[in-house]
């Protein structure tokens, strides 16, 4: 689930007004203004770093018509935004009960804001401040496509490169596609493969060498036709360029850019992260309550997901950004093949009216307008398991603000975004943002499954006698499985380790398990089909990693 903040981002909220939509509602304020003069607390403040627009883009010639906007923003607006991010966020989390925050605020080349809230452990009560480290989940995407960029600012490949060139054994289950897919291809989401390819293979324990083997297996929808998000897809792509470079992903991003960013708590790295002293642990909300639970080693999908870094470090990577890949005034990234990366390739939020706003992705990265027409650049990351992050960029204003979280996704960094940059753009709070995202994110949670909701018949068709169930069962995507009898119980191993399910009798050959991981939200259908003989089953379909009808296992 690291993945879908961005797809409500663009999806869900984009309709709203985030993104940019036609159906804004009135404006409301949700959040008292701070007062004039509040204290606000920040690692660095520059008086003179809020200068004024233009009055009317119209009276720069050399501007572009599509690069102006008729929306000034006035001198002091940004300043005042900063302002009130102290309450903005306090009041947020006091809403949500997330237990820790930290964000950070640039703009024209100078850190106007980094601060921490709460705290980073609820075991330990130990605080957040500007220099926690937090999991990054999604927004590492990001991350990735300015590294690849680095990569093809030195010419050691391209984005329209197709990625067997220099990743050999990859190959997807259409022929044509596996010659003509390309890095660009698939850190915009535009393979065909279907919505998170290989993450269920993750949850289990598979390492990233083999869940890119099996990517080979999945259906593909049409080339280059939609848009559908996929971690393994886009880490596939990395992996060609590191190889591009003669190197391997983690120590080309720390060649390209983390040490010349001095960036020295962000790494692609697990082992990097459980170093770090000052480091978010991962909470999730179970029957109301924050607990800290569960942890996360994102190495398989590390260019996808499993960067870690503090507010400081994003707050000089966004800068670069801004700069379009300029550092100390002297280029850093290739301008071209970073501004590349930020073009609009393919279409990820339809329009739900012919007056709505679309949504696009570039490389790793969410392209949109806003309701002023201003360009906006962002990415939400999500871990079900206890993170939620985003960072949003205003290009024209040479702004950007990271907020990083160490709860489960709610909608708590992209609320803190959005009520911050509807001041910048609007001077007032458009939408009651924590509301709208939080019902929006809540459709992460909900279970689809045949069982879902329901209570066990009253009067069930009995089981069949254990040895029917028992045995070994294959399946080319997932590997084997078996099925035990443990104390009179079914339980199915699956995965390399293996993970152990109960099984609990439904009805008939129908029984019922609960999956664990990143993706699980509950019961799920585990069911037998028997043989011509009826003495034994065929095959064990399992709802759950059935979504691309690649979890039916057959008896050996």
């Amino acid at each position: 689930m690291s993945d879908l903040g961005p797809q409500l981002h663009q999806e869900g909220i984009a309709r709203r007004g985030f993104i940019g939509a036609g159906l804004a509602t009135t404006a409301a304020a949700l959040l008292a203004p701070a007062a004039a003069g509040a204290h606000v607390r920040s690692a660095r403040w520059s008086a003179d770093g809020d200068t004024a627009l233009a009055e009317s883009r119209a009276d720069q010639p050399t501007v572009p018509p599509d690069l102006q906007t008729l929306v000034p923003i006035p001198s002091g607006r940004v300043s005042a935004a900063v302002g009130q991010l102290d309450t903005i966020i306090t009041d947020t989390m006091r809403r949500t009960g997330v237990p820790g925050a930290a964000a950070a605020v640039v703009h024209r080349g100078r850190l106007l804001y980094a601060d921490g809230f709460g705290v980073r452990d609820l075991r330990t009560g130990a605080p957040v401040n500007e220099q926690t480290v937090f999991r990054l989940a999604s927004v590492s995407k990001s991350l990735s496509a300015t590294v690849v960029a680095g990569i093809v600012g030195r010419k050691q490949t391209r984005w329209d490169e197709p990625v067997i060139r220099h990743l050999p054994g990859f190959a997807l289950k259409d022929p044509y596609v596996t010659e003509h897919v390309t890095i660009a291809d698939l850190f915009s989401h535009r393979s065909g493969l279907p919505d998170h390819a290989g993450d269920l293979l993750e949850d289990l324990g598979y390492d990233r060498e083999y869940i890119l083997r099996a990517l080979r297996l999945e259906p593909l929808d049409p080339f280059r036709a939609q848009w559908i998000y996929t971690n393994f897809g886009l880490t596939a792509a990395a992996e060609s360029a590191a190889n591009a470079a003669g190197t391997n992903w983690a120590a080309i991003a720390d060649t390209l850019l983390f040490r010349p960013l001095a960036m020295g708590d962000t790494s692609f790295r697990n082992a990097d992260f459980l170093r770090r002293r000052d480091r978010a642990a991962m909470h999730v909300r179970i029957d109301g309550r924050w607990e800290q639970k569960y942890t996360r080693d994102a190495d398989p999908e590390a260019p996808a997901g499993g960067a870690s870094s503090n507010v400081l470090d994003m707050a000089r990577w966004m800068e670069l950004l801004l700069a379009n890949g300029v550092w100390n005034g002297r280029p850093l990234i290739d301008a071209d093949a970073l501004g590349e990366a930020h073009l609009p390739l393919i279409l990820s939020g339809h329009p739900s009216t012919p007056a709505s706003r679309s949504g696009f992705y570039g490389c790793g990265t969410n392209v949109g307008y806003d309701y002023s027409g201003r360009l906006r650049l962002n990415h939400s990351g999500a871990f079900a398991e206890g993170a939620a992050t985003v960072y949003s960029l205003l290009p024209s204003e040479d702004l950007g603000i990271v907020v990083l979280t160490n709860g489960m996704p709610i909608g708590l960094p992209e609320s803190i975004s959005a009520y911050f940059l509807d001041l910048v753009v609007a001077g007032s709070f458009q939408e009651d943002w924590i509301e709208l995202f939080g019902e929006a994110f809540a459709g992460l949670y909900v279970n689809h499954s045949v069982l879902a909701g329901k209570s066990k018949p009253t009067h069930p068709r009995p089981a069949r006698p254990e040895d029917f169930y028992v045995g070994t069962y294959d399946n080319d995507y997932y590997g084997s499985i078996r099925v035990v009898s443990r104390s009179s119980t079914l339980h199915v191993l699956i995965g390399p380790h293996p993970d152990d399910y109960p099984l609990t009798h439904w009805d008939g050959d129908l029984f019922a398990l609960y999956p664990t991981g990143e993706n699980a939200v509950g019961i799920s259908a585990a069911t037998f089909t028997p043989d011509r003989s009826g003495a034994h089953a065929a095959s064990l379909t399992l709802e759950y990693y059935n979504t691309t009808r690649l979890g039916v296992f057959t008896a050996k």
